[in-house]
């Protein structure tokens, strides 16, 4: 009797001490996001596209068996706040840091995802971003250097505009626009007749829109954040502004439109994504996103929810959660949406962590944006 219980027991402790199907460590990824102050919109949105790539991928399965563990600590538009963001993701041993969104943030903080041979993911347009040889940095958006080319010869062949007036804010993100289409306007012959610089935050655009009416420019290219671009159309409506307003993403998004109201009607640009595309993977993003959210998505949460499912898809095409070897393998990569739906439209990737996609060329009609074209990748011309 005294045998047999002495068996039990040790048997019984033993079951407790080593558990024979013990749980898969997570995956840890960090986002590093615009939660408060002038990036609230864009980071929250980006955020947001995250959670709901992590929520539907833990669902099926995680990568490859695990899931994934999602932090995402508020930079408040800050980039000191930023770059001490990015050393405490790489303190917690992130696999992949998604974010910041803002341009000026991302330049200051990757370069401690860069030391510690981390890869990062922005929603950052600016040019300068993938021209450092950072071969950990990887885009969800085109970089100004593609885009800008692609709303000149709509200015160009489109609108036949021989001048334009250019509204941009004066930051990391606009200064390169700014310095981008300006070139883009040169190689097509078309003057810039007026160069108007505006804050961040700024919330009187009275004197700038009076500025672009007076240059008596064919049309006005308009450069700023959401809060900032809702501000400018509002009052370029009050000024009784009657030229083509054009722009990149930032002029026509979910909010913009929102902030603006009528005054959006009319505004074009082009969008690298838009929930109004036709495609139905984007489709049923759109779906999924209200119903969790409560709101209509714009191009950041977009870009945060393709972005994740591009994570995924390279970790399973490599076989291993291993920072480095995923950073070797997103160069010239290439991920189909019929193979991974999550990315919402066939990508690429160059050896400088920029994107190749379809994009959209988008007019603001009745409230809503509306595709008038879908423009091709720039590697398919």
């Amino acid at each position: 009797m005294k045998r047999n219980a002495f068996l039990l027991t040790t048997m019984f402790a033993a079951a407790f001490a080593a558990p024979a199907y013990a749980q898969p460590k997570p995956i840890p990824i960090i986002g590093l996001m615009e939660l408060s102050g002038t990036g609230a919109t864009a980071g929250t949105n980006f955020d947001n596209g995250v959670k709901l790539a992590v929520k539907e991928i833990n669902a099926g399965g995680g990568i490859l068996g695990r899931k994934i563990e999602y932090t995402s600590m508020d930079t408040q538009s800050n980039p000191g706040v930023a770059k001490a963001l990015a050393q405490k993701a790489v303190d917690l041993g992130a696999y992949v840091v998604m974010g910041p969104v803002f341009s000026g943030s991302f330049i200051v903080s990757m370069a401690e995802t860069k030391r510690a041979e981390i890869p990062n993911f922005t929603g950052g347009e600016a040019a300068n971003i993938t021209q450092q040889g950072n071969p950990f940095v990887f885009r969800t958006s085109f970089t100004q250097s593609t885009a800008m080319p692609k709303l000149a010869k709509y200015i160009d062949d489109t609108v036949k505009a021989k001048s334009v007036a250019m509204i941009w804010v004066n930051n990391d993100f606009g200064k390169g626009g700014r310095d981008t289409m300006a070139k883009a306007l040169e190689e097509r012959g078309i003057k810039v007749a007026a160069d108007i610089s505006t804050d961040p935050g700024q919330v009187d655009f009275s004197g700038a829109v009076l500025k672009a009416k007076q240059s008596g420019a064919d049309a006005l290219f308009v450069y700023t954040n959401e809060e900032e671009s809702a501000r400018a159309l509002r009052e370029l409506k009050k000024q009784g502004y009657d030229r083509p307003i054009i722009g990149e993403t930032t002029l026509t998004g979910q909010k913009v439109i929102e902030l603006a109201g009528d005054a959006a009607n009319g505004a074009v640009a082009h969008v690298g994504l838009t929930a109004d595309a036709p495609q139905p993977a984007i489709k049923a993003f759109d779906q999924k996103f209200q119903s969790e959210y409560k709101y209509r998505s714009d191009h950041n949460g977009m870009k945060g929810y393709s972005g994740m499912y591009v994570v995924k898809a390279i970790t399973e095409k490599i076989g291993k959660v291993d920072s480095k070897a995923f950073a070797t393998a997103m160069h010239g990569a290439r991920i189909s949406a019929k193979d991974a739906p999550g990315v919402l439209l066939d990508v690429s990737f160059d050896q400088n962590g920029d994107l190749d996609r379809e994009s959209f060329l988008v007019k603001v009609e009745n409230g809503k944006q509306v595709v008038t074209a879908i423009l091709p990748p720039v590697s398919a011309k």
